[in-house]
């Protein structure tokens, strides 16, 4: 039996800064730390983590919103946590809210929301496909 999808599922990843998470490398800074677009996928993932093995097969989640401060700047070689825990959910059962968290080494670094949707994979994958075809 699944796990119910309700508020209180948290999940945690954590990384290593180093060349392809810094702001230099991707592009959103010319300074060698943590790129705030780096830090928003690390969230994202702990999000969907979070909630991944209370899904039904063929369901997963995908992003929608995030609204994030990126309060300190971590440099190359610190560790870096993401926290994902599910605050929320929609009354169709569909959409997912969160509270997302990164700490370094030295403490908090981002903090904010974030939302997700759950669909059927297979579904959501031919929809993006196609769009191709209307480009």
């Amino acid at each position: 039996m699944l796990p119910a999808l309700t508020p209180g599922l948290k999940a945690e990843r954590e990384v290593t800064v180093d060349g392809p998470l810094l702001a230099s490398t991707v592009g959103s800074g010319a300074v060698a730390v943590l790129a705030t677009p780096m830090m928003i996928a690390g969230m994202e993932s702990a999000a969907a983590a979070a909630v991944a093995e209370a899904l039904p097969p063929g369901q997963t989640t995908v992003g929608a919103q995030i609204s994030v401060k990126h309060l300190a700047a971590t440099p190359p070689g610190m560790n870096v946590r993401f926290r994902a825990e599910l605050v929320a959910v929609s009354p169709n059962g569909k959409g997912l809210s969160f509270r997302v968290e990164a700490h370094d080494e030295a403490g908090l670094v981002g903090e904010g929301t974030h939302e997700r949707v759950v669909v059927n994979r297979a579904s959501f994958e031919s929809r993006a496909r196609a769009r191709a075809f209307h480009a």
